[in-house]
């Protein structure tokens, strides 16, 4: 990293830092990742559809299409998803992952069309919804009428049977049944809990009830679990169905657009984490800032061994989900770390260099880094209310998304020789005011415990 020597961290509790940054440059796009659409080739297949399955899909079949990125050059095959046709509409609703390539990059990726009588033909974009993973395309042909997105919706029910479709693992059109069970809460926007398979492949494709209304759009599934997959609630696709049919034409340049949400998300994601103060836990002599809530979860633990002449106590909190921007880029997420660190057999000077070593330890990124700016930072000693710290404060631009920045602040506590208190803050995807706010409340919460009997 480059490090700037300035005596001006403490101008983070009062003002504007001014870090220097470098101009945007585009970066080259990155095939979607594995979490938001593929399983892996070890996924076990689809179980055999029951007879509500078989007759849901008899019906649908005609309206279910396969989404497909292609490189321009050669026309050969880069990723592969589902999509369904809205209505007797040419509208397609898919997931936004399913056409990030040629959404970000259209100069090098072009979108196709597949549907089940092998038919295909070139897409077009009309929209986007990154926050919530979709997208809504044109193609060269009508759907029967199947699949609707009435003005009042399904209501669901705990329980009652889903049925989601699309191409698993680019073997064929197939469908797939499971369960409701409830609106997640632990992503920053609504999801749908499927107790179904969803596999790669089937990501943009509809899940829909018994009587054929959909309810959401197949988003992932968790790879830590069996049969935990998750949907796109409907409410998000008819709204952007509804942007189409008043937009008088379609962006020209989707990558404003995505810049224009993410800068949205992060204001609200902001605005959320700091609209109350954040708890404070004790960590020996110290307190630690942390924030427990259903978007962010807390862990700790602690190395005690008796093999070894120190010990560590880890307190991690972080964002259970991030925005999918491109295979390459994951953003729009917070996340804490402290480390108390202290020794009773080490003298001070061995201790030193042991606290050191893990202060220097840390990353901030890399130079070479295709979408974003080498890390710029800025060090220093400074003092908060009784709590002197040695502090780093290190700025990424994003070179393709002109107003977000990733910040990192990194402290160590400088007033014991045996403990030492090293903590992190990383906000990914901010703007450059909401980094400088969130490192202000960050370096000012940290703190001495109180002592028994009040005071300090």
């Amino acid at each position: 990293m480059k490090v700037i020597k300035l005596a001006a961290l403490l101008a983070l509790t009062w003002g504007y830092a001014g870090i220097a940054l470098a101009a945007p440059t585009p970066p080259a796009a990155q095939p979607p990742a594995a979490s938001a659409d593929a399983a892996g080739s070890e996924t076990a297949p689809l179980p055999p559809p029951s007879s509500a399955a078989q007759h849901l899909y008899a019906s649908a079949k005609n309206d279910i299409l396969q989404v497909r990125s292609l490189l321009k050059s050669g026309r050969t095959q880069s990723s592969v998803g589902s999509g369904f046709l809205i209505g007797t509409s040419n509208l397609v609703v898919t997931n936004y992952h399913v056409v990030s390539q040629f959404a970000l990059d259209p100069a090098t990726y072009v979108g196709e069309w597949i549907d089940t009588s092998g038919q295909r033909g070139n897409v077009e974009l009309l929209a986007v919804d990154v926050l919530h993973d979709l997208a809504v395309l044109r193609v060269s042909r009508n759907g029967t009428g199947f699949f609707k997105m009435p003005e009042q919706l399904a209501r669901l029910a705990q329980g009652q049977y889903l049925y989601s479709m699309g191409n698993p693992l680019d073997l064929g059109f197939a469908i797939s049944e499971g369960a409701y069970n409830g609106v997640i809460a632990r992503s920053f926007y609504d999801q749908l809990m499927f107790t179904g398979p969803i596999n790669s492949g089937m990501s943009g494709g509809p899940s829909v009830t018994a009587d054929g209304s959909v309810a959401g759009i197949n988003v992932s599934k968790r790879l830590d679990g069996e049969l935990v997959s998750f949907l796109v609630p409907a409410r998000y696709a008819q709204d952007l169905l509804k942007k189409v049919e008043a937009q008088e034409k379609a962006p020209t340049d989707f990558t404003a657009v995505v810049a224009s949400q993410l800068l949205k998300h992060q204001t609200a994601m902001v605005n959320q984490l700091l609209a109350s103060p954040l708890s404070l836990k004790p960590m020996g002599p110290y307190q630690v800032p942390v924030r427990e809530s259903e978007q962010m979860r807390c862990w700790g633990r602690s190395n005690v061994k008796a093999d070894k002449p120190f010990t560590v106590d880890d307190a991690s909190c972080a964002m259970e989900s991030a925005i999918f921007v491109s295979g390459s880029l994951q953003t729009g997420q917070v996340s804490i770390r402290h480390q108390f660190l202290r020794s009773t057999s080490l003298d001070k000077l061995r201790f030193a260099q042991l606290a050191t070593a893990s202060f220097k330890n840390e990353h901030f990124g890399s130079n070479k880094d295709a979408r974003m700016t080498g890390p710029n930072c800025t060090e220093d000693f400074v003092k908060n209310k009784d709590l002197p710290l040695r502090a780093v404060l290190c700025v990424r631009a994003y070179r393709k998304f002109a107003g977000l920045y990733d910040f990192a602040l990194l402290t160590a506590s400088t007033d014991q020789g045996m403990m030492s208190l090293q903590s992190r803050l990383d906000a990914r995807g901010v703007s450059y005011e909401n980094g400088l706010r969130l490192s202000r409340v960050f370096l000012d919460s940290l703190s001495l415990a109180p002592k028994k009997g009040g005071g300090k």
